[in-house]
């Protein structure tokens, strides 16, 4: 038990709680079983016969229950064939845990586990078996529902007498709090959700529960706040026509008005004695860069230095080549032709020349530099700043805490922190996952900036929607513009980078879709040229090409001398070329609701209307499908991440889920449960504020030791 769900004491065991309930006389649909996934199900058995082959020698069982709503078969083989055959006789009720998988094109759950649940007598009998409330728990093939409840029940001792098994319960919500919001104390939250009487005990259990979980959080997150505010920062404010005001004046475009309220409230932060701590949300195309760029040139004018760092070298010189761009002479400070109030502007990579490498690290410690633009080659022991005032961090979800916080650690106070994302985050994630960061949002597209239309291509069901797709392309290209295609893999052997299926969920078996491997960019790019777009210029772009080849391929897509580019998903962040229109989206089911927001990004950037196509050979009823027609009907990624997350639940907001650990959340969900964690988060604010240390509330300190251990305590200390 220990190891698969991760149960190691009593507590834990208290607090696995039950996924859902079952009534005995309110059977479990067996219409709707999902495949491939462990089940328990409560149902009655039709019929049951014993079926012999290898002349007599082998036996077989096979049990066909019922539930009114369909019928599923059991089978059961060889030795295992004597306790069911004898227990499981036509007209028994009972409970029954398996895997449910497809054999000759009818469900079944093979070897099932089961528990017959007794043969009732009396009316009154029958009623209060029939409603009472059997809690089904997460569970796993070595360890059944009924296994766990077993062990609970050892825990809680006879009906009636839980109290005193609970008694030495640590609770950490305070009294006060407990009282003024009418919530069930620890130990009858317990007994309530793990033998519940009837579904109003269930409500109120959970409803106790969801406040631990948020407030001990929300507690969490309101002393890194009240930390961090305590850190000394330089103040960093723009000077009066300097390096920004002459940036200004170079726009051939004003800024949104989103733009202009988001920097507003970075200078703020910025002017302040303590460090900033930002989350920048915003659009793919909302203009992220530009008031990331205008915040490093204020902290620039103030005699600071700003660093940016970016997830791959592609992206990295991508930021550089447009900011050096957009800023013109100003990006040549100290050089020939540079505008006086100049800065320079460096970039530094794993892959650069050691002479150029030698004179950006030189450009660093002096000052020169006012702006540096890399990958984590910038957190290596070597790089030495002059003053650095500004740490940007682009696209959070890739970049580890250590490896912010190390960047951070090279200021002489602690520098301001910007992080940006395009990955919107709803409101409430943001204010669980980012509880110590301010959130600012940019949610208008700048003008000028044109629609993505959206389309799912069932291959398999459609193969003539596929060569349509093809001919969508070449259109494209006809007209002057270029396209991408984009595939999980990059083809020569396993361990690719890009490969989209690692996070996919595992292949169920009747989608021989899942069985191949995931297309790759080598092979497709191959049958394209020899097939639907021969006479076009493709060519591919993926992680392990040198990083000069992986450059010439992205310079000459941008300067137009490629129709088409055939990528893995290095293109995913970043990647500007406002002349691709076209992206064809190889085996769309193994890619992320997000991840495929941001690919789709990448077209539609100029004045020309985007086309994204998200082919699959999924079957139309799947969740794969599903998930891709979502994708394709909505452009607002706020409601976008809201799916995803209700389909992924949210991982452990505590930074676990990175190593694969179980969620430190049980019952509260953060897209549903938005009015407990603003209210919590308001109790905690006001504890702490009162009592930093929680010096008068050791219940409540000993349960944040818990959840924090020294790995999570770490994970909030470098957010």
């Amino acid at each position: 038990m220990a190891d698969h769900l991760d149960l190691h004491t009593v507590g834990d065991l208290l607090h696995h709680y039950p996924r859902r309930y079952a009534e005995r006389g309110e059977l479990t649909r067996l219409s709707d079983l999902p495949l491939d996934e462990h089940v328990t199900v409560v149902a009655q058995v039709a019929d049951a016969r014993v079926h012999t082959f290898n002349g007599g020698r082998g036996r077989r069982l096979e049990v066909t229950i019922t539930d009114g709503s369909g019928r599923l078969q059991l089978v059961f083989f060889g030795k295992g064939v004597h306790k069911p055959r004898s227990e499981l006789q036509p007209g028994t009720r009972a409970m029954f845990a398996g895997k449910v998988s497809v054999f000759n094109r009818k469900r079944q759950l093979a070897h099932p586990e089961f528990k017959t649940l007794g043969a009732e007598s009396g009316a009154e009998a029958v009623e209060a078996f029939a409603h009472q409330l059997l809690p089904l728990y997460p569970a796993c093939k070595q360890m059944e529902s009924w296994q766990i409840q077993q062990a609970i029940d050892t825990v809680l001792g006879p009906a009636g007498h839980e109290e005193a098994a609970l008694a030495g319960l640590i609770d950490p919500l305070p009294d006060s709090l407990r009282e003024g919001r009418g919530l069930a104390t620890l130990p009858e939250a317990l007994r309530k959700i793990h033998r519940p009487a009837t579904k109003t005990d269930i409500a109120r259990a959970r409803d106790r529960l969801k406040w631990d979980e948020a407030f001990v959080l929300q507690v969490a997150l309101a002393r890194r706040r009240r930390a961090d505010a305590q850190l000394p920062a330089a103040p960093r404010k723009p000077v009066p026509d300097g390096l920004l005001t002459a940036f200004d004046a170079r726009l051939p475009f004003t800024l949104t008005e989103g733009q202009r309220r988001v920097s507003e409230e970075i200078f703020a932060d910025l002017a302040t004695d303590h460090p900033m701590h930002r989350l920048l949300q915003g659009e793919v195309g909302s203009g992220k860069t530009m008031v990331a760029l205008r915040a490093m040139l204020g902290v620039v004018d103030a005699g600071g230095q700003a660093a940016m760092l970016a997830p791959t070298e592609v992206l990295a010189q991508q930021h550089h080549r447009s900011i050096t761009e957009m800023m013109g002479e100003l990006a040549e400070g100290g050089m020939l032709g540079g505008a006086e109030q100049g800065t320079k502007v460096v970039l530094l990579t794993g892959s650069m020349g050691a002479a150029a490498r030698r004179q950006a690290l030189l450009d660093l410690v002096t000052g020169e530099a006012g702006i540096v633009i890399g990958t984590h080659a910038l957190i290596e022991d070597k790089v030495q700043f002059h003053d650095l005032g500004l740490v940007v961090v682009d696209e959070q979800h890739r970049f580890g805490v250590e490896q912010r916080d190390a960047l951070r650690s090279k200021g002489k106070q602690p520098p301001h922190l910007l992080v940006m994302t395009a990955t919107p985050i709803p409101r409430t994630v943001a204010m669980t996952v980012f509880g110590d960061l301010e959130t600012s949002v940019l949610d208008q597209l700048p003008s000028g900036r044109s629609p993505i239309a959206s389309h799912v291509v069932p291959a398999k069901d459609k193969p003539h929607f596929l060569t349509r797709a093809w001919e969508r392309v070449r259109e494209e290209v006809a007209a002057g513009h270029q396209g991408y295609v984009v595939c999980p893999r990059i083809g020569d052997d396993a361990g690719d980078e890009g490969d989209a299926s690692k996070g996919a969920a595992s292949p169920s078996p009747e989608d021989e879709a899942e069985k191949r491997p995931p297309l790759a960019v080598v092979e497709v790019a191959e049958q394209l040229t020899k097939g639907p777009l021969s006479d076009l210029r493709v060519e591919v772009l993926h992680g392990r090409m040198q990083p000069e080849a992986k450059d010439d391929v992205m310079r000459r897509f941008a300067a137009g001398e490629v129709d088409v580019l055939v990528a893995t998903t290095v293109i995913e962040v970043g990647v500007n070329v406002p002349n691709a229109t076209a992206m064809v989206i190889m085996d769309a089911d193994r890619f992320g609701v997000s991840q495929l927001h941001q690919l789709r990004g990448r077209v539609g950037r100029g004045s020309a209307a985007g086309l994204c196509l998200l082919v699959t050979d999924m079957p139309e009823a799947s969740p794969a499908r599903a998930r891709l027609g979502a994708v394709a009907a909505t452009l607002d990624g706020f409601e976008l991440s809201r799916i995803d997350l209700e389909q992924r639940r949210e991982g452990d907001v505590l930074g676990q889920a990175q190593s694969g650990v179980r969620s430190s959340l049980r019952v509260l969900a953060v897209i549903d449960d938005e009015e407990v964690i603003a209210a919590a988060r308001e109790e905690a604010a006001a504890i702490v504020a009162d009592d930093p240390e929680l010096t008068g509330y050791p219940e409540l300190r000993t349960a944040l030791d818990a959840l924090l251990d020294k790995e999570r305590e770490e994970y909030l200390d470098k957010g």
